[in-house]
């Protein structure tokens, strides 16, 4: 059986509040293979954000055991768990995260420019790529303020695959897009799951999780729902501006792996 991209254990995480423990999750167990696209379901309070929190190693359980690819993220240090965040993950937020006054290019080669183990031999081809990937191939010089919340959006994802990351990690994605570019969004998502992405998405909407393969639905800190999507959604293409042309700058280099 292959190794799962993530595996928890018994993942508890408490706050304390003043005087209040808070119980944010509560011995969740799941695993989540590559080639998934999987979406964290809830109503406010139910756990999802922690949960992508301590799935992105931006947070630490309390309790219980994760592995991300087959190692113990708990047993890193700080260091350690930059590095494979920065190598492993890439992460697309409710609300972009772009710079403003950067072009959509330099914005998309941030996370190669601040990688610490030099995988990547030239960024700006690598951006440029990535941009077309997502449909962008006639915005590379934009700034955010000349671009839609749906082009917004697809730089932010073109910054998180931009390093090849085992896990495309989505909090809230179409939270502040109209229905419309949310179809979009969600058509590139399965695009992109369709080319070897594994994906997790967290979403309150159940017209976001009919994109899905699977849905995991968390009340009150645990798993109360984990059931493969029936009559997935699918959105036929064209759906891109441009053809996404496939990088020729060299592939990222992965020194546990790589002589």
């Amino acid at each position: 059986m292959p190794t799962p991209v993530v595996e928890v254990k018994g993942l508890t995480r408490e706050y304390q509040l003043g005087a209040e423990r808070v119980i944010a999750l509560r011995g969740v167990n799941l695993s989540v293979f590559e080639g998934e696209m999987v979406a964290i379901m809830g109503a406010s309070g139910s756990g999802k954000s922690t949960l992508m929190n301590v799935l992105g190693c931006l947070d630490r359980p309390s309790a219980g055991e994760y592995l991300l690819g087959g190692v113990a993220v708990g047993a890193l240090d700080d260091d350690a768990l930059a590095d494979i965040r920065g190598e492993r993950l890439g992460f697309v937020f409710q609300g972009f995260n772009l710079l403003p006054r950067t072009t959509a290019v330099e914005n998309v080669a941030l996370p190669m420019l601040y990688d610490r183990q030099g995988r990547f031999a030239n960024p700006t081809a690598r951006a440029v790529a990535a941009l077309q990937r997502v449909g962008l191939g006639e915005r590379l010089n934009h700034q955010p303020n000349e671009l839609s919340g749906g082009q917004q959006q697809r730089v932010a994802i073109a910054r998180a695959i931009v390093t090849e990351p085992r896990l495309l990690l989505a909090d809230e994605p179409t939270g502040n897009l109209d229905s419309r570019t949310t179809v979009e969004i969600m058509a590139l998502f399965q695009a992109l799951n369709d080319d070897g992405v594994t994906l997790m998405i967290v979403t309150h909407e159940d017209e976001v999780a009919a994109f899905c393969k699977r849905a995991v639905t968390l009340k009150d800190g645990q798993i109360v729902r984990d059931v493969p999507v029936d009559q997935r959604r699918a959105v036929p293409g064209p759906w891109p501006e441009v053809p996404y042309e496939r990088a020729r700058a060299a592939p990222p280099r992965h020194p546990e792996r790589d002589p």
